[in-house]
């Protein structure tokens, strides 16, 4: 498929006339299957980790602070890594950059499956992070520049986000049935079946592509965007877990100053890893936000859902997953119908009411009890489900607004960003959201008659420790001890959950205002006139073996390459 995307009807850019954009056929389709397959593969990966929380704990006994790093890790290596990834595709090749890291992904799942300690599993999930930013900026950057046409390019990046729904909502179920079944680490071992398919389809349907102006990458922006994120974020959950002390809050200093060197570093450079010009359109850069935003929101309340139905509320792991399908389910439905809502309706208005939705979800989990079940089962199926709904519509539009701002050679480092924005958000939901509810449960864990003072040091660790100390105890020390837990957990939910409903308000009301009389940029607005690089037509038609010339397809003109 040809790498220029142009508007409708004859223009003029860079001396050279071009045509309409081109469109989609079949091969393009097919090869969005096997790029929703890596999304698909993340999701499901995010979600299961949740519901194996509780056997997690029980199996490997980590402490709070290891607990929280076991989830965390992955999103924060990812997030940190994710620029440099999206860069190094447009650079050595997507394609390529896709096929290496779904092997290096497989190989970090074999290892996490199998991790005898705490300390092996938070390496594994880092080297699972490293990977990971290599399949997230590649599907998408290759989605830009497999759908040139405006509309064909929002219904695809709904379909490439309905994957990472879709996985969210399979991950749950399949987890459920997995840990009931087998042993904890194979939550995951079904990385590797989707590997394969990636690793086997991908050569076959999708084409490779590059910015043909090709540079090295600087080593010195990719150090300092680790260096920036990593004391940033380790501060922020310190903050929320110790208070203020020095050291996090030397740490939140220290990043926040090297990112502000990062960025400076951008602006001086040909060829950054972030072109920071992008963020100059206030469009892009309110839907890079709102990305961060709505994943902040949904991957915080994952964090302590799946703990509340399975150990407050003592149900199963299968039924817990299917607790919160409906939410994942009307999240792919949300996400499409986005498509059609957005031709009739500003990004401003869907934006603010979409997000308005997801904090009325939180709001529902302010009431959440520790022992009716049948009402905390209807709480958090309303309440995830208008969480998930609010971030359906909102996810299709500001991806497809972040994309269409994007020329074709930089989609690679402008999707990174986009899913910087999103790791980013999930790291900091799990930080924020996971460390205030952390804080708030130890602080509810009082002394319990007849449970000694280093019983209840373990049970103040996590939920999962109080679960397996109270089970040790037995008895009625036991039972007391678990029914303090319960009850500590549940009002964390209600403070976290009170603290989740303003973040998100806010962000709406910041969208709603930036955005008043920009339209709809994804669907409406024409997009900048491209061309065709005679330097990136050449190297792609080397690489396949032919000279495409601008007439050979009559449905892309300009020749196919993905």
């Amino acid at each position: 498929m040809s790498s220029a995307t142009s508007e409708s009807g004859p223009t003029k850019a860079h001396g050279r006339t071009n045509t309409p954009p081109a469109l989609a056929g079949p091969r393009e389709w097919a090869a969005l299957a096997v790029l929703v397959l890596p999304v698909l593969l993340i999701s499901v990966d995010m979600t299961v980790l949740g519901f194996a929380v509780p056997a997690l704990s029980e199996a490997l006994r980590p402490s709070s602070g290891q607990l929280l790093w076991i989830i965390d890790i992955y999103g924060l290596i990812l997030a940190g890594l994710l620029i440099t990834m999206g860069s190094l595709g447009d650079r050595v090749g997507r394609r390529r950059l896709l096929m290496g890291g779904s092997a290096a992904f497989g190989t970090a799942s074999l290892m996490a499956a199998f991790a005898p300690t705490p300390e092996v599993l938070i390496i594994a999930r880092a080297l699972l992070g490293v990977a990971g930013a290599t399949l997230m900026p590649s599907t998408l950057s290759l989605v830009r520049n497999i759908f040139l046409d405006a509309r064909q390019r929002l219904l695809a990046i709904a379909i490439w986000g309905s994957g990472f729904s879709g996985g969210a909502a399979l991950g749950p179920i399949l987890g459920g049935w997995l840990l009931e079944h087998f042993f904890w680490g194979s939550v995951f071992l079904i990385n590797l079946p989707v590997m394969v398919l990636i690793l086997t389809l991908a050569p076959l349907l999708v084409r490779e592509s590059r910015n043909p102006e090709y540079s090295r990458i600087d080593l010195t922006s990719v150090f300092l965007s680790m260096a920036a994120m990593l004391p940033a974020v380790y501060g922020i959950k310190k903050l929320a877990t110790e208070g203020v002390t020095p050291l996090p809050a030397a740490a939140l200093v220290i990043g926040l100053a090297i990112g502000v060197l990062f960025v400076h570093r951008q602006r001086t450079l040909d060829n950054p890893l972030i072109d920071v010009g992008l963020f100059r359109d206030r469009v892009f850069s309110v839907a890079v936000v709102t990305n961060l935003m709505v994943v902040f929101s949904l991957v915080g309340s994952l964090f302590f859902l799946t703990q509340y139905l399975q150990t407050v509320l003592g149900i199963s792991p299968m039924r817990a997953g299917l607790v919160l399908l409906p939410g994942l389910l009307l999240s792919v439905v949300a996400g499409l119908v986005a498509v059609r809502i957005a031709r009739h309706m500003s990004l401003a208005t869907v934006i603010g009411l979409s997000l308005t939705v997801s904090a009325s979800g939180f709001a529902a989990f302010v009431f959440t009890p520790e022992e009716n079940v049948t009402l905390g089962v209807t709480l958090v199926v309303a309440g995830f489900a208008l969480i998930t709904t609010g971030s359906g519509f909102a996810e299709t539009l500001t991806n497809g607004a972040i994309m269409s701002a994007a020329p074709p050679h930089r989609a690679g480092a402008a999707s990174a960003i986009s899913e910087t924005a999103y790791e980013l958000g999930g790291a900091l939901g799990i930080a924020v959201l996971g460390s205030v509810l952390t804080a708030s449960y130890r602080a509810n864990i009082t002394e319990v008659d007849g449970v000694p003072d280093t019983a209840l040091a373990a049970a103040r660790e996590t939920l999962g420790g109080a679960a397996n100390t109270a089970q040790d105890l037995g008895g009625h020390a036991g039972a007391a001890l678990m029914d303090t837990a319960r009850t500590a957990f549940t009002e964390g939910i209600h403070l976290t959950s009170t603290l989740a409903v303003g973040i998100v308000l806010l962000a709406a009301l910041q969208a709603w205002y930036l955005l008043r009389g920009r339209g709809n940029p994804a669907v409406d607005s024409p997009e900048e006139a491209q061309v065709v690089n005679h330097q990136d037509q050449a190297s792609r038609d080397d690489q396949e073996g032919r000279h495409t010339s601008s007439t050979s397809s009559p449905t892309h003109p300009g020749g196919t390459t993905a």
